[in-house]
């Protein structure tokens, strides 16, 4: 690990801290019990009355400071001699595109309307819209937003993985096969 990666790091583990100290909470009112209002970031060991941390939103917040983090470590490893390398190959290709998708995703999404709200385990969609534009009496579909940022993170790694160039080290399918009948057959 190289010094720039162990500052990415450092960063990022301060970043967590301060969420995990300032968590974002919501609160509900006396009058309506049944939905809740945000309350804003409040110290985590003085719980505002009637409140309670929002869990989905912290542990969104915490998995995209850790998604960068990871995405930090692969950008920032030891380069390849500049002989040997393209300009951009295709794993850093990926990781930006994996990058800007996961920013799509978290400025654009899915809302439900307030007055839906059910206890149904498949929350009700009602679309994307621009996270700064919130519509009013729409919350996060947060199960949605989670099943999007998996995927995009399962496919970035898939394809991360298919791009990994091969070096002069690395066996051939059919000198791995070679291989392991020679072992084989000295047993």
């Amino acid at each position: 690990m190289n010094r720039y990666q162990i500052i990415a790091l450092g960063i990022a583990a301060a970043n967590v801290l301060l969420m995990l100290l300032f968590p974002p909470f919501d609160q509900y009112s006396v009058a309506s019990s049944k939905v809740p209002v945000f309350a804003g970031f409040n110290y985590a060991f003085t719980t505002p009355p009637y409140g309670e941390i929002i869990t989905g939103v912290l542990l969104l917040e915490v998995f995209v400071v850790l998604i960068n983090a990871g995405i930090a470590l692969l950008l920032l490893r030891d380069r390849v001699p500049a002989a040997a390398r393209r300009k951009i190959g295709l794993q850093n290709a990926t990781l930006i595109f994996t990058g800007v998708n996961l920013v799509l995703v978290l400025l654009f999404p899915p809302f439900e309307s307030v007055f839906v709200l059910t206890n149904a385990a498949l929350p009700t969609f009602e679309g994307f819209y621009l996270i700064f534009n919130q519509q009013p009496n729409h919350v996060i579909v947060t199960t949605l937003l989670y099943l999007e940022v998996i995927f995009i993170l399962v496919n970035g790694a898939l394809f991360w993985l298919i791009f990994k160039p091969k070096t002069s080290q690395e066996l051939a399918a059919e000198q791995a096969r070679a291989l392991a009948e020679a072992m084989r057959k000295k047993k």
